[in-house]
């Protein structure tokens, strides 16, 4: 992200913290929640945040989800979010790390070791200066975070074609990644050459062979149907991904204690939810993607722990990691 693009996001986020007059929606004296997500109606994430959460608030509030980027663009939600012009989104700490470089360590491949893992460095007092960092900065509240899978390899071509064993074994091969320089740094330090699209593409450039590959957790694989246009699956389980719900601080302070109490139990209802539905997925999918024709096979795990973490140490992004933070996610 340009400097000039920063400004103008931090320069929003400070002009809607500032906007008294700017209003929640509200409908039938309740308030209008707008959720804004690239992902579908069928992934876990939207079906936990439906089932879940929009029940538990729907005495004093209106959840309304909008899937597939079709509200804002994927990644200007936290601008939207801002300035006002929205309620909710779910956002990753690669997109955070634009905006704040603190939040690359989140970024980096091989750090979270799993599920619960992830969870309890979300809740840990030494995120608190993190998270105040974005409200302070944005007017959004980091509320829950959510479980989106152990990302994999998923390739155009075949095992036989290419067994993917080690990262020397992508040099050149064409893998999509979010156009973010977080993500394309992780796709270098697989040893791939990284290319931006955005998802909402994804399948159709590995149809076309505008790309060679994608990485994604494997519910992510099944619910996008990327099997149909692609031959193997590389267990490399290089980020245990995760995603925060974003809410507008202006939004959450114009509720009363009890309605807030409930929206935050909702939202940690919903994550633990969808944790659980995307964890019994992973253990399911593998045999479906054999059923489907796809090679699934686990490559030298420890070779690309070694690459991966080394490029990071290596480069500016590990510069910017808050002192000791690492330590302390080790500990946990």
């Amino acid at each position: 992200m340009s400097d000039i693009t920063r400004r103008n996001l931090l320069a929003a986020g400070a002009a809607g913290a500032l906007a008294a007059t700017v209003r929640p929606a509200f409908a039938a004296n309740k308030i209008t929640l707008r959720m804004s997500t690239p992902a579908t109606p069928t992934d876990q994430r939207s079906v936990a945040l439906a089932k879940v959460f929009g029940p538990a608030v729907s005495g004093f509030a209106d959840y309304q989800p909008h899937y597939n980027a079709t509200l804002f663009k994927q990644g200007t939600e936290l601008a939207n979010i801002a300035r006002g012009n929205l309620e909710m989104s779910i956002t990753s700490p690669q997109e955070l790390a634009q905006i704040f470089p603190d939040w690359s360590i989140f970024t980096a491949g091989y750090l979270l070791r799993d599920a619960e893992h992830q969870k309890k460095v979300f809740e840990a007092s030494f995120m608190d200066p993190l998270k105040k960092q974005v409200e302070d900065k944005l007017g959004v509240k980091l509320m829950t975070v959510m479980y989106l899978g152990r990302r994999q390899l998923n390739l155009r071509f075949s095992k036989a074609q290419k067994d993917v064993k080690t990262p020397a074994d992508l040099k050149g091969v064409k893998l999509r990644m979010p156009g973010t320089d977080a993500w394309q740094f992780l796709g270098r330090a697989l040893g791939a050459n990284p290319v931006p699209v955005a998802f909402t593409e994804v399948y159709t450039a590995l149809q076309t062979g505008t790309i060679d590959g994608q990485d994604n957790p494997l519910p992510t694989d099944k619910d996008s149907k990327f099997y149909e246009v692609t031959k193997q699956i590389c267990l490399t389980s290089h980020l245990v991904d995760q995603n925060y719900i974003a809410f507008s601080k202006k939004v959450w302070e114009k509720m009363s204690k009890d309605e807030q109490a409930t929206v935050q139990k909702a939202l940690n209802d919903a994550a633990d939810s969808e944790r659980a539905a995307q964890l019994k997925l992973e253990d399911e999918l593998q045999s479906f993607f054999k059923g489907k024709g796809l090679d699934v096979y686990t490559p030298d795990v420890e070779a690309f722990r070694k690459h991966v973490q080394e490029a990071y140490l290596k480069s500016d992004f590990s510069k910017d990691w808050p002192k000791g933070m690492v330590d302390k996610i080790n500990a946990l």
